[in-house]
C-alpha cells in the first residue's frame, strides 16, 4: 500500500503527466455532462418507455458504448458511433482504391486528407442516423415524450443537434488522443460503458437476492466468472510472440559495437480493440435501417443471444483483425529497419526473405487471436443464456464492453510507466516491467 501511494505521488509530482491526466478527466466530464441534456422538444419526464426499449439487443449495447445517451434521447445520443462507422468506411477504401491507398502512403500529408475526408463522411452518416433515430422517437410507445408544440420544428433541429453533439464528441476524442492519455476514441467508449456498472450490477444483485442462497451462489460464480475472462483478456492483449533477432559486431577503432542478442516481439492481438469496435459498428447499420425498431430482418441483429447474430459478428471480427493488422503491420517496413540496424534472424536471409519470413508468423498468430477476440465477442450472449442474467449485466462478460475496459486501461498504465521511465521513476514496475503486463507494451 505504501509503495502504491509513492507512486500516486510520483505520478502526480510529474507536470506533464499531470496535465495529461486533468485534461482527459476535464474532457471526459464535459462529455458525461452533455449525455444528461435532453434534446429540444422532448419531455424527459416521459422517457420511462424510451429506456425500457432500449435496455435489450442491440440498443441496449448501443446505449451502453454512450453512456445511457440514448436511452436519454440526449444531444450525445448517438456518441461516437457514426465517426466509427465512417473510419471504417475510408479504410477500407484505402485498400479497394488504389488511389486511396496512394493517398495514404503520401505521408503525414495523405493522412490530414483521408481523416478531412473521414469527418465529411461523419456528417453524412450522423445525419442519416439521427432521421432514423427521430423515426424510433415518433414509433408508438415513444411519441408520448414529444412536446406537440416543438412539432414543425423537431425533425430539422433534432438532425441539426445530433450531428454537432457528434462532431463534438469527435472534437473531444480527437483532443484527448493528442494532448491527454490514451486513445481518445476508446477512452470515450470506456467512459461511457463504466458509467453503466454500478447500475447493471446493482441490478444484477437485486435479481439475485431475491432467490435466497441460490441466487447469491449464482451471483458470486457470475463474478468468479468475470474475473478469470478479465485475467484472460489481459493475457491475450499482452500475447506476443518473440521472434530471435541477432546484430552483426562492428569494430571502429579499438570498440567493439554491436553483437547482441535481442527479440522481434509480435502481437497475438496486433490490432487491439478496434476490430470488435468495427465489427459491432457494422451490426449497428440493420437497426439503423429499420428506424431503431429492429423489426423484420433485422431482428437477428438486435439479439446478441440470437446464433444468427453470434456466427455474423464472429465472422465479421476475424475479417476486421486481418484487415486491421494489415493495415497497421507492414513486414517490409520492419525487415528493412532490421537490415539497417545489422540486425538479422538466424536461418532467414535479410531484404525480403526476412518479411515474408516475419508475415507468415504474423498471420499464423493472427488467426487464433482473431478466433479468440471472436469468442470474447459472443460470450456476453452465452452467459446471459446459461446463467439467465440481465443483459445490462452480461455485457460485461466479454465482447466490447469488456476488451475496450481492459484495452483502454492497460493502454494508459502504459503510458504512464513510460513517462515514469523517462524520469527514472519505478512506481508502475516490479523486476523491469509493468505489474501485471508483459515486458513488450501493447497499444490500442
Amino acid at each position: 500500500m505504501k509503495k502504491f501511494v509513492t507512486t500516486l505521488k510520483n505520478i502526480w509530482s510529474i507536470e506533464e503527466l499531470r496535465n495529461k491526466i486533468i485534461f482527459t478527466l476535464l474532457l471526459l466530464f464535459i462529455y458525461r455532462l452533455g449525455s444528461f441534456i435532453v434534446l429540444p422538444g422532448i419531455d424527459p419526464n416521459k422517457l420511462t418507455n424510451l429506456s425500457n426499449s432500449a435496455q435489450g439487443g442491440m440498443l441496449g449495447l448501443l446505449d451502453a458504448f454512450v453512456g445511457g445517451a440514448f436511452s436519454k434521447a440526449s444531444i450525445f445520443a448517438l456518441g461516437i458511433m457514426p465517426y466509427i462507422s465512417a473510419s471504417i468506411f475510408m479504410q477500407l477504401m484505402t485498400i479497394l482504391v488504389p488511389q486511396m491507398a496512394k493517398i495514404q502512403k503520401e505521408g503525414e500529408s495523405g493522412r490530414k486528407k483521408i481523416n478531412a475526408w473521414t469527418r465529411y463522411l461523419t456528417v453524412i452518416v450522423t445525419a442519416f442516423q439521427a432521421a432514423a433515430y427521430i423515426g424510433y422517437l415518433k414509433s408508438p410507445g415513444n411519441a408520448e415524450a414529444l412536446i406537440p408544440a416543438y412539432g414543425n420544428f423537431f425533425w430539422v433541429s433534432t438532425v441539426v443537434i445530433l450531428t454537432v453533439g457528434t462532431l463534438f464528441v469527435m472534437w473531444l476524442g480527437e483532443k484527448i488522443t493528442d494532448k491527454g492519455l490514451g486513445n481518445g476514441t476508446s477512452m470515450i467508449i470506456m467512459i461511457g460503458i463504466l458509467a453503466r456498472l454500478p447500475q447493471a450490477f446493482g441490478q444484477e444483485w437485486a435479481a439475485r437476492t431475491t432467490r435466497g442462497a441460490g441466487g447469491l451462489l449464482i451471483m458470486l460464480i457470475e463474478i468468479v466468472f468475470l474475473i478469470a475472462i478479465i485475467m484472460g483478456l489481459i493475457m491475450l492483449v499482452q500475447g506476443t510472440r518473440k521472434v530471435p533477432v541477432n546484430y552483426a559486431k562492428q569494430i571502429v577503432g579499438n570498440r567493439q559495437f554491436g553483437g547482441a542478442r535481442n527479440f522481434l516481439p509480435l502481437k497475438v492481438n496486433a490490432a487491439g480493440v478496434m476490430p470488435i469496435i468495427f465489427a459491432q459498428a457494422i451490426l449497428f447499420l440493420p437497426t439503423i435501417f429499420t428506424g431503431f425498431t429492429g423489426d423484420g430482418w433485422a431482428r437477428y441483429f438486435t439479439d446478441h443471444t440470437n446464433v444468427v447474430y453470434m456466427i455474423v459478428y464472429s465472422v465479421c471480427v476475424i475479417a476486421f483483425t486481418f484487415l486491421y493488422t494489415a493495415l497497421i503491420f507492414n513486414p517490409k517496413q520492419m525487415a528493412d529497419e532490421l537490415k539497417r540496424n545489422n540486425g538479422f534472424i538466424p536461418g532467414v536471409k535479410p531484404g525480403q526473405p526476412t518479411a515474408d519470413y516475419i508475415g507468415t508468423i504474423m498471420d499464423r498468430i493472427t488467426l487464433p487471436g482473431a478466433v479468440l477476440l471472436a469468442l470474447v465477442g459472443i460470450l456476453p450472449g452465452i452467459f446471459q443464456v446459461v446463467f439467465t442474467m440481465s443483459q445490462s449485466f452480461s455485457t460485461f462478460f466479454g465482447g466490447t464492453s469488456l476488451l475496450i475496459m481492459v484495452g483502454v486501461i492497460l493502454d494508459t498504465l502504459q503510458q504512464i510507466e513510460t513517462q515514469l521511465l523517462m524520469r527514472q521513476y519505478d512506481g508502475l514496475m516490479s523486476s523491469g516491467r509493468l505489474q501485471g503486463r508483459q515486458a513488450v507494451a501493447s497499444g490500442i
